[in-house]
């Protein structure tokens, strides 16, 4: 039966010297300053907490020249989730920014795709420049938790809890997956790197970081269809999210990071 949950995206990072060039394809106004905004995503309901990637730590924020706004893990605190509690967690792909700190959830179980495993292990990592958006210590990290029985593979398209999916949509890198989760205003898709920014999918422009591009202009087409309307796409990295969600004012916290994304968006 599927189950409806509660969807928040945690702002954790950002980085404003870049420009559209480092965003966009075939982007006429390729020299315009383009800021990226880094998110780690829960999902919960009464029966669970599922958190979707752990984000990059500050050493890792120093050696890449991001700004770090909090820790990730920390951020988890506005919504009450103990990472030490934490059961399951998606890792929607490896990239230093979506698979750092995986030791600080010592119980959970990772949902990763065979092909992200096989692609940053393989002779892929050969290459510097598929390799770059790769840290060999949080790979390594991965293989030890599959040495300890704590990763679940998946193959494609799988239900991992009741209204939640995850599906490989490839294109940035090779196993890269989506959540699909079930809510109050139907189902939403957390693009993650199927599509940074909105304009991406809603345009069909591809990333330059990319593994096949073939793969990526169709998963545009896939996460719309997946959501049943673009409206309840989240993209992975557009400060729009912030502006389109609201705030969660549960607590009056100082330096708010939580956006409800089950929440009907602005515009």
């Amino acid at each position: 039966m599927t189950e409806q949950h509660e969807v928040f995206a945690l702002h954790y990072a950002t980085r404003d010297d870049r420009t559209r060039a480092d965003s966009f394809i075939f982007d006429d106004d390729h020299a315009s300053v383009h800021r990226v905004d880094y998110f780690v995503w829960v999902l919960r309901n009464e029966h669970r907490t599922i958190v979707v990637d752990t984000g990059f730590d500050h050493a890792e924020a120093a050696r890449r020249g991001r700004t770090l706004l909090r820790d990730p893990i920390d951020a988890l605190a506005e919504l009450d989730v103990d990472p030490e509690r934490v059961t399951d967690v998606v890792i929607t792909h490896l990239h230093y920014d979506h698979a750092g700190s995986l030791d600080r959830f010592p119980v959970a179980t990772f949902h990763l795709q065979v092909a992200e495993m096989a692609f940053a292990t393989g002779p892929c990592m050969c290459h510097a420049t598929l390799r770059a958006p790769y840290t060999a210590d949080h790979v390594c990290d991965m293989v030890r938790k599959v040495f300890s029985g704590r990763v679940r593979f998946h193959d494609g398209a799988e239900e991992i809890a009741p209204g939640v999916e995850v599906h490989r949509i490839g294109g940035h890198s090779r196993g890269l997956q989506c959540v699909r989760v079930a809510t109050r205003r139907g189902p939403l898709v957390l693009a993650s790197d199927a599509s940074h920014y909105y304009e991406n999918f809603e345009q069909e422009k591809p990333f330059p970081i990319v593994d096949r591009v073939e793969e990526m202009l169709e998963g545009f087409r896939t996460i719309k269809r997946l959501a049943g309307h673009a409206s309840r796409v989240i993209p992975g990295h557009d400060p729009l999210v912030a502006e389109r969600y609201p705030l969660l004012h549960e607590r009056g916290y100082s330096d708010r990071c939580a956006y409800v994304l089950h929440a009907d968006p602005s515009a």
